[in-house]
Parts: C-alpha cells; structure tokens; sequence
C-alpha cells in the first residue's frame, strides 16, 4: 500500500540585515521603557515624551525585519533609522543647550535607542545593497 507524504515545507531565507533589523528593533524598544535622563529629582524613562515615538517606530523596524521583500524593508528601516537617530540627539542637544551638563546625565534608554537607530541604518544599507539572485550569506 502506498503512503502519501506531504512535500517537504521549505523555510524563506531572510535577507542578509534583517536580522541586524531584528536586533535594532529590540533595541528600540527596550529603550524606549528604559530610563532616559537621571536628575537629581529622579529618572525620566522614555515613555514620558519621545519614547512613544521610538516604540512606535521600533514595532515598524520589526515588521521590516520581517517582510519578505526587499523595497519594503529598506523604507520601514530608513523610518526607524531617521526617528531613532533623530529623536534621541535632539533630546541631548535640547537639554544640553538648555542647562548643560549640570544636573543630568543620559540614561541608557538613550542611548539603547540612539544605537537601534544607527543599526536599523546599517541594516537598511545592507539590504539595499543585496544583488537579487546573490546568494544570502
């Protein structure tokens, strides 16, 4: 008696820099729930202001690491990329010119986001720069 067997189930490759997208969206949003800025008042997470945007683009980075085409996930990494990058320099540059350095320091949330946004860059280089019909190393 013959058995049917099912075709063997084939796994999607990802792209090479999805999976540093990957990591750039964690980072994004671990940090935005970490704290931001210490004072002598207390921490400031992100979640109070700008972290909401950095989550908000985070999930989309994640999306973009997860999304089988090419176009798509270079345009969802660049978005991350510029808000993650964005948002945390302008959070120092605004506070720094504001009082300096007296009284504050950036807290790792800060600096967690700012290192999701520049990685979402090198990812959204790298899967731009992907030759179609290469294969994926």
């Amino acid at each position: 008696m013959a058995t049917m067997t099912a075709p063997p189930r084939t796994r999607r490759q990802l792209m090479p820099g999805q999976k540093r997208l990957l990591a750039a969206s964690a980072l994004m949003i671990v940090g935005a729930f970490l704290p931001w800025l210490y004072t002598p008042l207390g921490t400031v997470t992100g979640m109070r202001g700008p972290g909401l945007w950095t989550a908000t683009v985070g999930l989309l980075a994640l999306a973009g690491a997860l999304v089988p085409l090419r176009l798509p996930a270079v345009l969802q990494a660049l978005v991350a990329a510029a808000i993650c990058i964005a948002v945390p320099v302008w959070q120092f540059w605004h506070l720094f010119g504001k009082v300096g350095m007296a009284g504050w320091t950036p807290g790792p949330g800060l600096v967690l986001t700012l290192g999701g946004g520049v990685l979402a860059l090198v990812a959204a280089r790298q899967i731009w720069t992907l030759r179609p019909g290469a294969p994926a190393a």
